[in-house]
């Protein structure tokens, strides 16, 4: 090989090493663009916790104590809020077994109890699955579609999931009657209030009081005759139309009444019913109570009600 090409070969590669150096240094001093061209949606992963396996007899009387304290435990270890009605929903048997607890559907079998608290719900060996992530926000859009209506006239209530009828309960309403009331120290118009409103609390462990003389009782006559303690089932709270004005959805000892206009303004039904309300419908729950006399019938036929208040509507 020649001087002459050599010399020529050497200078082209210094010439191809001083334009790979300048753009090394061009590419240090201008911004670095990144182009986007999608979105990546990171779904977190379901945390999966073992079942709780349960080692005590729990009777109805501490059943809400242990459900607290169950909820206190485990609500940690999930990436989401854990709450008493998303656990009950993931094992719906629980439900099952509390409206069996129904002094008439116990009465049924021949099975009287004088103290429903003594009754067991849950046993040892039983085991309640903590839904994952996906399973409980299943649940918890559940109770978002769910809605509470009620008609006075036709004593029903009914339980929603969206248009969809879940459940229907018959109910006795509030008299058409005007009276004073210890509780109250005023005299009080014993209908139930119309309007919209939503659940606002629960009582789990309501006290019992005749609201006319204000005094406190423990027992409770039946309507086959029996004399028992009052039951421990939720008594849930309403606010309607922006105003708590003490309408409760609660259990009667006397189903006998159901479908009267005899309460002093509360919404009573079955104890077994009471139950699936208080499960079906947590907090923040939708109900419509309406007075609305004339119905369509699952045919398609009209029915006009009995105008219990003589409104006339």
């Amino acid at each position: 090989m020649s001087k002459r090409l050599l010399h020529t070969l050497m200078l082209l590669l210094l010439l191809l090493i001083t334009i790979a150096l300048a753009k090394l240094v061009e590419s240090q001093w201008q911004p670095k663009i990144e182009e986007v061209t999608h979105t990546e949606v990171f779904l977190e992963k379901p945390k999966l916790i073992g079942p709780i396996v349960i080692t005590d007899t729990i009777r109805i009387g501490k059943y809400f104590d242990f459900m607290d304290s169950l909820i206190s435990t485990y609500d940690s270890m999930t990436n989401y809020t854990l709450s008493e009605h998303v656990l009950v929903n993931a094992n719906p048997w629980i439900i099952d077994t509390l409206v069996r607890t129904d002094y008439y559907s116990m009465m049924a079998r021949d099975s009287f109890t004088l103290d429903q608290r003594e009754m067991i719900v849950l046993r040892p060996s039983d085991t309640l699955l903590v839904p994952d992530s996906l399973n409980a926000q299943s649940i918890m859009e559940s109770f978002k579609k769910t809605w509470i209506d009620i008609n006075l006239p036709e004593y029903r209530l009914r339980i929603y999931k969206d248009s969809s009828l879940l459940h229907s309960f018959p109910i006795r309403i509030g008299q058409n009657n005007r009276k004073y009331l210890k509780m109250s120290d005023r005299i009080t118009d014993l209908k139930t209030k119309t309007g919209q409103g939503q659940i606002v609390g629960f009582k789990k462990n309501p006290a019992f009081y005749n609201p006319v003389t204000g005094r406190r009782f423990h027992y409770t006559k039946r309507d086959d005759g029996n004399t028992t303690l009052m039951p421990q089932i939720p008594w849930i709270e309403t606010e309607i139309n922006g105003v708590k004005n003490g309408q409760l959805i609660h259990p009667t000892t006397n189903p006998i009444t159901l479908e009267k206009a005899i309460s002093h303004g509360c919404i009573g039904v079955k104890e077994a019913h009471a139950w699936i309300i208080y499960y079906r419908c947590p907090l923040g729950t939708p109900i419509h109570i309406r007075y609305d006399l004339k119905i369509h019938e699952s045919d398609g036929s009209l029915t006009e009600l009995k105008d219990v208040y003589q409104l006339g509507t």
